[in-house]
């Protein structure tokens, strides 16, 4: 097996690896990578933090952040974390969401908007990350708070883990999907 790079170089933004595990076919992302010094006697320490987002591309999504002494490390510790935390997100014609939703974390806070087919990913930085992972290729968000890549990951999962499918919450309320939705007929508008 390949070793990775000690000192860091060519760990830029947009970082990307596929890794076949239990038959899935997980890609991760890095999302950001900080390096942080502590003051000690001798000089200073240095360390790196990593953000990483793992999905399958399939509706499962997951985030985790790593720090160690080296990047390589710190990246395998994200993306174990990340892989131990997926959720499963539901899509509406495996492409984008079933409606608007908004999130929130600390001072970040976003609004997802469910979109019509050609239009892309529209988002930003870390969110276009985890809309890349987990498979949706139609979505305009936008982020309004913070522009921290880690408020902004958790402020999307957020949102991301409030969305429902119409089969959900027809489940829930106990009635059928048609119920929800109700007559669509052209009887309902009637002239005065």
């Amino acid at each position: 097996m390949a070793r990775e790079p000690r000192d860091g170089r060519g760990e830029g933004r947009g970082r990307e690896r596929e890794r076949d595990r239990d038959g899935d076919e997980l890609i991760d992302k890095l999302v950001t990578i900080n390096r942080v010094a502590k003051v000690v006697k001798g000089g200073r320490r240095f360390a790196f933090a990593a953000l990483v987002v793992v999905g399958d591309q399939k509706g499962r999504v997951g985030y985790g952040a790593g720090k160690a002494r080296e990047v390589p490390e710190a990246i395998r510790k994200a993306t174990e974390r990340a892989k131990r935390g997926m959720i499963r997100v539901p899509m509406r014609e495996g492409r984008t969401l079933h409606h608007d939703v908004e999130g929130s974390f600390g001072a970040g806070h976003v609004v997802l908007r469910a979109a019509p087919a050609g239009t892309g990913i529209i988002a930003g930085g870390p969110m276009r990350a985890v809309f890349e992972t987990l498979g949706i290729g139609d979505v305009v968000a936008k982020s309004l708070g913070s522009r921290n890549p880690h408020n902004m990951v958790k402020a999307t999962f957020d949102a991301l883990s409030n969305c429902a499918s119409p089969r959900s919450v027809a489940a829930r309320r106990g009635k059928k999907v048609a119920d929800l939705f109700g007559k669509r007929d052209k009887e309902t508008h009637v002239d005065a």
